[in-house]
């Protein structure tokens, strides 16, 4: 049944005060009708790709992406865990980058096919390592991660002697206080906490241990959204834009097959 507030306000038999409660509803409806639906996504990166004011790279490439579909995108940070378990739990409606296979532990979660861009993954230290075994160069060294970092937990040796934090202030912490000999973390990221902790001692060590595409996912409430996602993403490759941001916050191209 359609209801018209505003042929109300002409009616002979509506009082002022009738006249006042309407106008009231009428304002109350009024910006629900013009609000975009929202999105609110999970965010575990450091500057330059996430960045405290939101305005880093991946913020501004999933902001263009999810406004191009009509939604506004709020961003949201927590530990990497508990994000990825909120998600899950639909408490958010998704997370902004992860790698490939989160899915296959959180099945309430669909990855968006199309990448973001691609993570490296470090060591990062005070002193060299030798790191041509790979994951297996750290067997027996005493190594720290963030929780929630699938990847690592996955592949960092189990008889490597582990500390799992929760934020990357914890994890840099341990490093400059040598509770930690190695840490792993994102190479973009590494390089701005290096300079944030003044840690001119430390340094990422080559070869990266490894290079994960990393992905959008949406929980599954969501997924009338994947393939839309899936296309802007692809037409933001096509069309510039995805290139224009990548010189804005990180100076080099990325390729984006």
């Amino acid at each position: 049944m359609h209801f018209d507030l505003y042929a109300c306000f002409g009616r002979k038999n509506v009082n002022n005060k009738q006249r006042l409660l309407l106008l009231i509803v009428l304002l109350l409806l009024q910006p629900m009708a013009n609000s975009q639906p929202v999105l609110v996504l999970n965010a575990v990166g450091q500057p330059p790709l996430n960045t405290s004011t939101k305005d880093g790279f991946i913020d501004e490439v999933v902001r263009e992406a999810v406004s191009r579909i009509g939604y506004q995108l709020i961003i949201n940070r927590l530990p990497a865990e508990r994000a990825l378990r909120n998600a899950n739990n639909g408490l958010a409606d998704g997370e902004m980058s992860r790698v490939k296979g989160i899915d296959k532990l959180y099945r309430n979660l669909i990855r968006i096919p199309e990448k973001l861009m691609d993570w490296e993954f470090v060591v990062l230290s005070k002193k060299p390592i030798n790191l041509q075994q790979g994951w297996d160069s750290l067997a027996n060294k005493t190594v720290a991660f963030i929780r929630g970092w699938k990847i690592l937990e996955k592949n960092v040796p189990k008889n490597a002697a582990i500390t799992k934090t929760r934020s990357s202030q914890q994890l840099f912490t341990l490093l400059k206080k040598d509770r930690a000999d190695f840490i792993i973390f994102e190479h973009w990221g590494a390089n701005h906490l290096i300079k944030q902790f003044r840690l001119d001692n430390v340094k990422p060590r080559l070869p990266a241990l490894a290079k994960r595409e990393m992905f959008i996912y949406l929980h599954k409430k969501h997924g009338i959204l994947v393939s839309k996602l899936t296309q802007t993403l692809a037409e933001m490759k096509k069309d510039g834009s995805y290139d224009r941001l990548v010189i804005k916050h990180l100076t080099s191209p990325l390729k984006s097959n």
